[in-house]
């Protein structure tokens, strides 16, 4: 059996970049980012339901228009919360189908919001990535081309750094001092070692 591991870390910190050397060391990995974007496009029941909530705006061309939807969440917990509620039972499902079909000795669940949404129940691992606060302002604010009090307001709706790592097993350091590389490269022996212990026990 796959062993199952979650990767994790707030917003800028650089775990899609992980996710990425993970991939190039043969490892398959869920983006419940990039999965929740195709969900909330294709499920007519999810789409009808973010509809209902958010209005007609919330998709363009039928095409869900993230800048829209973001606006509104990140400004309102509330409506953050609903949305929540729609999308995360609809990706677990299907992070949980994808999962039984890997063959690999481990695969990956990507997201930021792996405590927050309880996907941690179903996993048997967790690594952390973190960096510093200003790195990662700073990092945010070149890839989604928004101002730091945007940034700042994404944080704030996230768990906390501390609380989040501190509930991981595994941490990994992305401070641009730290070789990232190497890092995964030793993690993916320790995850082998496990998977191998898990399907031997």
């Amino acid at each position: 059996m796959v062993l199952r591991v979650g990767l994790t870390g707030g917003i800028g910190s650089g775990k899609s970049t992980v996710a990425q050397i993970f991939e190039v060391l043969g490892i398959p990995v869920y983006s419940a980012d990039i999965a929740a974007k195709k969900i909330m496009n294709e499920d007519e029941g999810l789409r009808s339901a973010i509809t209902n909530i958010f209005g007609e705006h919330a998709y363009t061309n039928n095409i869900l228009d993230r800048k829209y939807l973001s606006s509104i969440v990140f400004s309102d917990p509330a409506k953050l919360q609903q949305l929540n509620a729609l999308v995360h039972p609809a990706t677990k499902k299907d992070s949980e189908a994808w999962m039984q079909q890997q063959t690999s000795p481990y695969a990956i669940h990507e997201a930021a919001l792996i405590f927050e949404a309880k996907v941690s129940d179903r996993l048997d691992l967790v690594i952390g990535v973190l960096s510093p606060i200003e790195l990662r302002i700073k990092r945010a604010m070149g890839r989604d081309k928004v101002s730091r009090e945007e940034v700042l307001k994404r944080m704030d709706q996230q768990l906390a750094e501390e609380v989040k790592i501190s509930n991981c097993d595994f941490v990994l350091i992305n401070d641009e001092q730290q070789l990232l590389i190497p890092q995964v490269l030793v993690l993916h022996e320790k995850l082998i070692a496990l998977s191998k212990e898990k399907n031997d026990g």
